[in-house]
């Protein structure tokens, strides 16, 4: 069995396994993890290996489900490709190229995720009207068409004025989200032309679902806000590698400490009960469920933990239940230190301030008059760090709708801010916002209104992702069309199923290829009534935060629909602030584009040619072995040169190369683990 990427050196190697005389296996099931290129199915058909091939499926999993309702694509250099702006006149061109690659990746992993899903989704994209596309996009002479030839002016009809003219206007709304939109469609439309029994009926039905792509410049304010559940909470302040590797020190029976590396996953029942609650009553509820634990398993009498800190020294004479001790000391030391922050950085007042410049108005609804007399000795004071402080500043900026330029020095010099964190604040121009405003300038039309939240019960919790409002207005049908128009048809105007129906492309041994995987099904549980919930799936190009995800969760049950939410990548506010600071320099010196976004001026290379590079991994060395006895060596070569009818599981291996099967083994492992992160 190989399980392997859809490239074409690994189309090759199969074809090697079994050429030249040479007979690896004595039959062969293939597993692509991605959709396989056409030219590449025919190449292995008409191959030597063709014979010994059993199967060929293609799985369509390559993204990554980090969470039960969230998924990522794992590119967060995408945001540097997105928002970077071209440095000068020669840029637009191959920057927009790099674009255009990044994006049809993108599209393809989308895919993916909808087919993995059985979707046929509506596709709704974000359309802002208050500013310019961004990065590449940006309407250049360099990368859009000639502008039509001049013609009578009496030709007013968008009909009568061309195509030329047509394609020269429409680069002016080319936003990102539009773009993958459309790709993404493209993609869809054609894998239904060649498996018109796509998506096949669910049982029980589910409704159509609708996929809504959008990009970080919608929402600029939720990724600097300081967040108090616990999940945002800890991603913010905690030294958490991809929202789900933490290093603590953990209490041993005799009282030592140890070093600890926690995962935090859907495995973890205690996280993912506390995870979108609030710290305080994540902390109530832990030791709510602790003191429950001590009454149900550890026959404990007396008084309950109290505390924090009753519940640490109780922890400490649990060694016989090692696994639990071990998942409540690790949120135990996660909340201690997430409050210790809120402490020591005077987060209280900072998060006051964050509240009233992102909701644009105070706890008690009125519209705030002293925030510069309130956020100047924050800015002032050194207890106070200063990625906080650019934080505060780049929120005043977007609640005063920009600030005179003067002033925005002012407020630089109170917090002392570096070059480099000056320029975080400054790159926000590039996300779609206005920091700098004359006396002339009028308010910016407000893309979606924020809704008063009264609800919420704590007032450093008052503002709501805009994602929200989105999907609120999406559900109950008042969301802007042209805010967020539909790429083809709309649920209001949906053809019937049957005319979506078209006749299958004939394709050379379509018999070998499946058309979809097929997923084994868990016995329906208790949770049946939630199989026919209506599915939206969100896509955030360029990051979403902890928060958005947290709102797919809480809406999937208030709006009564199935929410899921996926990104090229979740992003802590220190993330956005560090991508900021060289969002200038497209991205030279950051984590994830440390070479910065690339300017070549070679022509564009056909997608396959892309992706074999991006996908590209090297053949495993031929392994060193003692050559094996006659006898055996002949028994060998027997078996291999008539392979069964009957797939050989014992003969099957994972290999993607051509070594010998004494190496296999190890290669393949690390291609694998290279292949499918989960």
């Amino acid at each position: 069995m190989y399980l392997l990427m859809s490239t074409s050196q690994n189309v090759d190697r199969i074809i090697r396994d079994f050429s030249n005389g040479r007979q690896q296996y004595a039959g062969a099931h293939l597993f692509f993890i991605d959709g396989l290129d056409e030219h590449l199915f025919e190449r292995l058909t008409s191959s030597p290996a063709e014979p010994h091939l059993k199967a060929l499926q293609e799985l369509y999993i390559n993204f990554w489900a980090i969470e039960a309702q969230a998924f990522t694509l794992r590119s967060p250099s995408s945001f540097f490709n997105i928002f970077s702006p071209p440095r000068s006149d020669t840029s637009f061109k191959p920057m927009r190229d790099r674009l255009d690659e990044e994006l049809r990746f993108m599209s393809k992993m989308l895919t993916n995720v909808c087919l993995t899903l059985n979707e046929y989704p509506f596709i709704r994209y974000y359309s802002p009207s208050h500013h310019q596309p961004l990065g590449p996009l940006k309407p250049h002479a360099s990368t859009r068409p000639p502008p039509p030839a001049e013609t009578n002016s009496r030709w007013r009809t968008n009909l009568a004025r061309g195509t030329e003219a047509r394609a020269y206007e429409s680069t002016v709304g080319d936003y990102v989200a539009k773009v993958l939109a459309f790709m993404v469609q493209q993609l869809l439309d054609e894998h239904k032309k060649a498996n018109p029994d796509f998506p096949k009926p669910a049982d029980p039905p589910r409704p159509r679902g609708t996929l809504i792509i959008t990009d970080r410049s919608m929402d600029t304010m939720a990724p600097l806000l300081h967040e108090f559940t616990y999940q945002a909470m800890a991603n913010d302040l905690l030294p958490i590698d991809d929202g789900t590797t933490y290093r603590y020190q953990f209490q041993t029976a005799v009282g030592a400490y140890e070093d600890k590396v926690a995962t935090l996953s859907d495995a973890d029942s205690v996280w993912t009960d506390v995870r979108h609650i609030h710290m305080r009553e994540a902390i109530d509820k832990l030791m709510a469920d602790f003191n429950q634990f001590l009454q149900d398993n550890a026959g404990f009498k007396g008084a309950g933990a109290a505390n924090l800190n009753d519940m640490k020294d109780m922890l400490a004479n649990l060694p016989q239940y090692q696994e639990q001790r071990e998942k409540f000391s690790l949120h135990l030391n996660m909340a201690q230190e997430c409050m210790a922050i809120f402490e020591r950085d005077k987060l209280p007042a900072v998060a006051n301030v964050e509240q009233n410049c992102a909701t644009g108005v105070t706890p008690e609804g009125k519209t705030p008059k002293t925030l510069v007399e309130e956020m100047v000795p924050l800015l002032d004071s050194r207890d106070v760090v200063n990625t906080n402080k650019v934080r505060i500043i780049a929120l005043y900026i977007q609640h005063r709708e920009g600030v005179p330029d003067e002033d925005r020095r002012r407020l630089y010099q109170h917090a002392r801010l570096t070059l480099a964190e000056q320029d975080a604040v400054n790159a926000l121009v590039h996300l779609g916002v206005r920091i700098s405003r004359q006396s002339g300038d009028k308010d910016m039309k407000k893309k979606i209104k924020q809704k008063t939240n009264n609800e919420e019960e704590y007032e450093l919790s008052r503002y709501k992702p805009v994602l929200r409002t989105v999907l609120e207005e999406h559900v109950s049908n008042k969301l802007d069309p042209t805010l967020f128009p539909y790429v083809k048809d709309s649920p209001a105007v949906a053809p019937p199923p049957s005319s979506l129906r078209s006749s299958p492309a004939i394709q050379p041994a379509v018999s070998l290829r499946s058309q979809r995987p097929s997923w084994h099904k868990a016995a329906r549980g208790a949770s049946t009534q939630n199989d026919t919930r209506q599915r939206i799936l969100v896509f955030v190009a360029g990051g979403m935060t902890y928060s958005e995800m947290r709102e797919a969760y809480l809406l999937s049950k208030s709006l009564n629909k199935e929410i899921i939410i996926g990104s090229t990548h979740p992003i802590t506010p220190q993330q956005f602030v560090d991508d900021l600071k060289v969002l200038e320099l497209g991205g030279v010196g950051s984590r994830a584009l440390p070479s910065g976004v690339g300017e070549t001026n070679a022509p564009p290379r056909p997608p396959q040619e892309i992706y074999d590079q991006k996908f590209f991994t090297r053949d495993a060395p031929a392994p060193q072995r003692a050559t094996p006895a006659p006898s055996s060596q002949a028994q060998e070569k027997k078996g291999f040169m008539r392979p069964s009818p009957v797939p050989s599981f014992a003969g099957s291996s994972g290999s993607v190369n051509s070594a010998n099967y004494g190496m296999e083994k190890d290669g393949d492992k690390k291609k694998k683990h290279r292949f499918l992160r989960f």
